[in-house]
């Protein structure tokens, strides 16, 4: 069972997001905290799974009190105010609530957290494939399971690892973006953001800050919009 923290400085937010995660049967409350210093303080000598954490808060704010933590948990954030979304990817968030939360939408985070815990756990790694350019092996418990490039849509970087999207499944490697960068060809993925690579034949439409891949929103990092430009216009593709 998940040990969860929630941060937020508003009483009311705290009841909801409690009553919500006792009634989850997937998570445990762990502790409650008003302000980023007290939770500092605990996690100095405590552990913790699942952040749940508020961002507009007195003193030090949810992105600088997650910035400061060296092995931050996972991290959801929940907040009234929409434009920190793109913040939250930064810091790899791995989900971002829109105050009011609903128990579904709540529920349904919860969800993604243990699909994540557990495909980390079964997954092992990723072995290149030197003598072709179609695929690598994706190492899976005790099986390597052939993964087609052409099948990749992005790949999401998360903390030590990363989660490489497809058609019709999701598979978390350890390893880092950059790692992946490395596995993946140039020739047909593209490192838009600090935590993300994208398929540039999977790319629905670009706008200013972002990439709509599906159902998917991909940020563009600023320091990776100019290199983003030029592989597009040189590709002779209607973006």
């Amino acid at each position: 069972m998940l040990n969860c923290l929630i941060i937020d400085d508003e009483p009311l937010a705290q009841e909801i997001l409690s009553g919500y995660l006792n009634e989850s049967g997937l998570a445990r409350l762990a502790g409650t905290f008003s302000n980023a210093f007290e939770a500092q303080q605990f996690l100095k000598n405590n552990t913790a799974d699942v952040l749940f954490l508020d961002i507009e808060m007195p003193e030090m704010n949810g992105i600088d009190f997650l910035k400061s933590l060296s092995n931050p948990p996972i991290t959801v954030f929940t907040t009234a105010f929409r434009n920190y979304a793109f913040e939250g990817f930064e810091l790899g968030v791995i989900d971002f609530l829109l105050k009011p939360i609903s128990r579904d939408r709540f529920l349904l985070a919860l969800e993604k957290i243990s699909e994540f815990l557990t495909l980390k756990t079964e997954s092992a790694g990723l072995e290149a494939n030197r003598d072709s350019p179609d695929f690598i092996f994706v190492k899976s418990g005790v099986q390597k399971i052939k993964l087609y490039f052409k099948e990749v849509s992005h790949i999401q970087g998360l903390k030590d690892y990363a989660i490489i999207h497809t058609i019709d499944q999701r598979i978390v490697i350890k390893g880092s973006v950059k790692f992946m960068q490395g596995l993946f060809p140039a020739s047909h993925f593209i490192r838009v953001h600090r935590s993300f690579i994208v398929a540039k034949d999977k790319i629905k439409w670009i706008e200013t800050n972002r990439i709509i891949i599906g159902e998917h929103q991909i940020p563009i990092g600023r320091n990776y919009k100019t290199e983003l430009e030029k592989k597009i216009q040189g590709d002779r593709s209607p973006f």
